[in-house]
């Protein structure tokens, strides 16, 4: 399977505002309301889409928390990075097409070698999620409440990377 990440742009809004809609993706993000011009201008969040065999399939947000200035995480935190991932597609699920992006996304983040750690915030709730990320060798950091919503925030650090089952 070939997986590609692009940077996302304004052509691609409209599908970006299908796939908010769909069941699955809604559900892993219940309570926010995207507004695409302004994440994809937004400083310190790299907005990629996905594309298998050059069609769009996903999306995947790689935030530097130091640089973000929406500071959703709180304060900056060097050496963290944090990613956002979700499949619009839904004949692209279970196909291991997140487990690529994910791959991409981690080893586009400690390419950096002052990045040591990379965050996620699953809901609670979302034991499929967390069961993925799970594999790709995150581990439970805490539980933390981000606006209206209760999420298991998970690492992953660039040891865990280099010598875990991601790899």
């Amino acid at each position: 399977m070939t997986i590609t990440l692009r940077p996302a742009t304004a052509d691609d809004i409209p599908l970006l505002e299908a796939w908010d809609a769909d069941d699955v993706v809604a559900a892993s993000d219940p309570n926010d309301d995207w507004d695409w011009p302004e994440t994809l201008a937004a400083v310190g969040l790299e907005n990629l889409m996905a594309e298998k065999d050059a069609r769009p399939v996903g999306f995947i947000q790689i935030t530097d928390l130091v640089a973000d200035e929406s500071r959703y995480w709180g304060e900056p935190q060097p050496g963290f990075m944090a990613i956002d991932i979700w499949i619009g597609e839904p004949d692209a699920r279970g196909q291991g097409t997140g487990r690529e992006m994910m791959r991409q996304a981690i080893a586009r983040c400690f390419a950096d070698p002052a990045i040591h750690t990379i965050l996620i915030d699953p809901i609670s709730s979302n034991t499929d999620a967390i069961a993925f990320y799970q594999k790709l060798g995150f581990t439970f950091r805490e539980t933390r409440v981000f606006g209206a919503d209760t999420c298991a925030v998970h690492q992953l650090t660039h040891i865990q990377w280099t010598e875990g089952p991601s790899q």
